[in-house]
């Protein structure tokens, strides 16, 4: 085991802070995990070059919410520099050439158990034309029975029909009263609730408003108001993401890894600001009281992303 260097005890005791484990990190970042521990361990030599090391600790940075440029700059003399200082902001992923084989070994078995899979559907195809056929016979068979059966009931049918058009009829109408009284219990519900949205949607319509109050680095103020409610919703489309929702005086809300296809909702509207940190945003989307609003930067440029929200409810202005 390596000494650790100050940067790897630096980034170490922040991914335990978040309860993170390597695996956690991986999926997030798709760096493989022994490039990950390299990086904790100060052993640059697993990688695959100098400038993967670097493109690598600024993906691990932005992941658990640090400051790269400042990280950077504080840890210079544990990171090698290289001919260049720009770094993508979304590093192609590393694939080890040992997937490969494997991959290609799959493919090769999958074919080893094609014949034994179209001997099995021909069995199953076969199992069913005979029970289609068996259905059948029996089909005929019990229209047979019932053809030699009808004429014994008609006469017994026809003594009863006339007592079971009656209490059918009876039937019919207190059924036809029921389901209009239904109908009509229904179409007066949905009348009210269209016409309690429509007054909602009047009262709130062109109140609410969200603007830009300063933007800069990979921050961004924006300033709600014109509402007396403020929630937030935030969904995660593209990969898991780590979020950090605090409010203003840095009370969390929450605080972890937000997974795929996850939607986490807040209700902030006792409060006067919230400050959402956003590890991995291209996919990620917020709506405020259920309208959509962009993200401040393009998630292509800009990976890591603080949104800064300041509320001011309308009975206080």
């Amino acid at each position: 085991m390596l000494a650790l260097t100050e940067l790897g005890q630096r980034l170490r005791q922040e991914r335990e802070s978040k309860g993170l484990s390597l695996e956690d990190l991986q999926k997030l970042t798709k760096i493989q995990k022994r490039y990950l521990l390299g990086i904790e361990e100060g052993n640059y030599e697993v990688m695959p070059g100098k400038f993967y090391v670097r493109a690598f600790i600024k993906q691990y940075c932005e992941a658990i919410g640090l400051d790269t440029d400042a990280i950077f700059e504080e840890y210079k003399s544990d990171i090698p520099s290289t001919q260049t200082e720009d770094m993508p902001q979304q590093l192609s992923r590393v694939r080890s050439r040992k997937e490969i084989p494997q991959h290609t070994k799959g493919v090769s078995k999958a074919y080893d158990y094609l014949p034994t899979v179209l001997v099995v559907a021909g069995v199953v195809v076969v199992g069913i034309i005979i029970w289609v056929i068996a259905q059948n016979i029996v089909s005929d068979k019990n229209k047979e029975q019932a053809n030699q059966e009808a004429p014994n009931s008609e006469v017994q049918q026809s003594n009863t029909q006339e007592e079971t058009n009656e209490t059918t009829a009876k039937n019919d109408n207190s059924k036809s009263e029921d389901e209009q009284s239904a109908a009509d219990k229904k179409e007066q519900e949905k009348e009210k609730a269209e016409k309690e949205k429509a007054e909602k949607e009047k009262k709130d319509s062109g109140k609410q408003e969200y603007k830009e109050v300063q933007k800069t680095g990979r921050s961004a103020t924006y300033a709600l108001s014109g509402t007396d409610a403020f929630n937030l919703e935030v969904t995660s489309t593209q990969a898991d993401t780590w979020l950090d929702v605090k409010n203003g005086k840095g009370n969390a809300f929450f605080s972890s890894i937000l997974k795929k296809g996850e939607t986490k909702e807040f209700d902030l509207t006792k409060e006067t600001e919230a400050r959402v940190n956003i590890g991995y945003s291209p996919g990620v989307e917020l709506k405020v009281n259920g309208k959509a609003v962009d993200l401040p930067f393009d998630s292509s440029k800009q990976v890591r992303q603080v949104v800064t929200i300041q509320y001011q409810p309308a009975e206080a202005q």
